[in-house]
Order: C-alpha cells, then structure tokens, then sequence
C-alpha cells in the first residue's frame, strides 16, 4: 500500500472552479486506474482555500503511473493557475 496526500492553497475566488476540476480527476483516477484504491477530496469550511487529498495506490509505480494518465495530465494543466501552493507527501505501508 502507498499513500498520497496532497494540500492544495487555492487561489482566492478560484475554489468553485478548481473542486469540479479535482472532483472529476479523483472519480477518473479511480475509475480507470487499476492500482488506484481510494481518491478522497476533502475541505472544510473554515478553510475554504484549502483542499486535502488522500490517495491510495497499490504501490509507488501505481501512482507514478496515475501521473502519466491523460486526465491527471489535462487536470494538471487547467488547474495550474488556481494554485497558490501545493505540498506532497508520500508513505509506504510498514510491515508489522
């Protein structure tokens, strides 16, 4: 198992543009990815510039190849300026 988690800092007035855009890449990812396990978006209200993904992926080479996708590549490109910032943090599963 490999976790992704992503904090997106959007752009402010830009986040009803940018949720579809995400929202559509998440159902995309899970829908054509064999090794893509869970795809969750979350926000808060509180913190409506805010937007957290957790991603899970059969391994790394899973979500190296979620990278490559055409949907990642286009949602990548529409959406890269309403990002004010984007940190990336990536875990393997420990072995008990």
């Amino acid at each position: 198992m490999y976790a992704v988690t992503v904090l997106f800092k959007i752009n402010e007035g830009r986040q009803d543009e940018f949720l579809p855009l995400m929202i559509e890449n998440a159902k995309l990812s899970l829908k054509d990815e064999p090794g893509c396990r869970q795809f969750d978006v979350c926000t808060d209200p509180a913190r409506p510039g805010d937007v957290f993904l957790y991603e899970i992926y059969d391994d790394a080479a899973a979500f190296q190849a979620h990278l490559q996708t055409p949907h990642f590549k286009s949602f990548d490109a529409n959406v890269s300026d309403m990002i004010a910032a984007k940190t990336v943090g990536t875990y393997a599963e420990v072995a008990s």
